[in-house]
């Protein structure tokens, strides 16, 4: 019923730059929070960046500084910029997005996630 696509990953060298997208389809009734988590191998997903519906972000301290979330509701989209990229860096980065579905209870919200996007840091 909903699904969430994203894209921009790819390979880029230490210090580079990224912009990761996210969009949102199917029977989207309202989206509250949105955000992007990441998992390196061996390693648990983790939390990257949140954004609420009114634009609070809030973010892992070890992007801070670096990454910036944001979002275009008119698109039902998620966006992360990330600059100053490192090797520590690397991993499948995950949209996730809370969703209330048409038809559905209108304040309940559901947990969605996008398939993933690689990113790799490296020289």
């Amino acid at each position: 019923q909903v699904q969430l696509v994203e894209s921009g990953g790819g390979l880029v060298q230490p210090g580079g730059s990224l912009r990761l997208s996210c969009a949102a389809s199917g029977r989207i009734r309202s989206i509250s929070t949105m955000g992007w988590y990441r998992q390196a191998p061996g390693k648990q997903r983790e939390l990257v960046a949140t954004i609420t519906r009114l634009t609070i972000t809030n973010y892992a301290d070890s992007v801070k500084g670096r990454f910036t979330i944001s979002r275009d509701d008119a698109k039902n989209a998620v966006y992360l910029q990330m600059n100053s990229l490192e090797p520590d860096d690397t991993a499948v980065y995950y949209c996730n997005a809370n969703i209330a579905i048409i038809g559905g209870l209108p304040n309940l919200y559901m947990a969605y996630w996008g398939q993933g996007t690689q990113v790799t840091v490296s020289s």
